[in-house]
């Protein structure tokens, strides 16, 4: 299965991977047009900075997820490995906000829902990870990324012995 990928190191903090999310989820998919609506389109990847290290975080789709088991309407459930928000189950408790451990699931106070990423179901790469400049966020298997994580240790420890 795919995943959302950071590499912290890549990110500059430029937010594009949050216009790009709020745009993708607008009524008119566009920049412009997302500007006019209101209520204004929510992103669902946040920015956030800590110790000089910026990094844009989203939900990460928990194995056991808590806002799962938490949400007492079935609004969040648990498909092939994504946890999808069904906005129209969704009464606006909030439950699933207090209880994500990432702090990635916001609310939308004008229609009492949640909001919480998607993976942009319709698309071949998330939005967010199709916007980002540095390639700081990929959208690839986990497995894949391990592997090439390793080679380029690998190839960074070979550099180091033969100097």
């Amino acid at each position: 299965m795919k995943e959302i990928l950071v590499e912290v190191s890549r990110c500059l903090g430029c937010k594009s991977c949050v216009l790009a999310c709020a745009v993708e989820h607008s009524q008119s998919k566009s920049l412009f047009g997302a500007l006019a609506e209101r209520p204004l389109p929510r992103p669902r990847v946040f920015v956030e900075a800590a110790d000089g290290v910026k990094a844009p975080l989203q939900c990460r789709h928990c194995e056991d997820a808590p806002c799962v088991s938490v949400c007492v309407y079935g609004a969040m459930r648990q498909e092939r490995g994504v946890v999808q928000h069904l906005r129209e189950k969704c009464l606006g408790c909030w439950m699933c906000v207090m209880v994500c451990p990432f702090g990635v699931i916001a609310r939308e106070e004008e229609r009492k829902v949640a909001v919480k990423c998607d993976r942009c179901p319709d698309r071949e790469s998330p939005a967010c990870v199709a916007a980002c400049p540095t390639r700081a966020l990929t959208f690839a298997e986990v497995e894949t990324a391990e592997k090439a994580k390793r080679k380029k240790f690998l190839k960074g420890m070979v550099l180091e012995t033969s100097r």
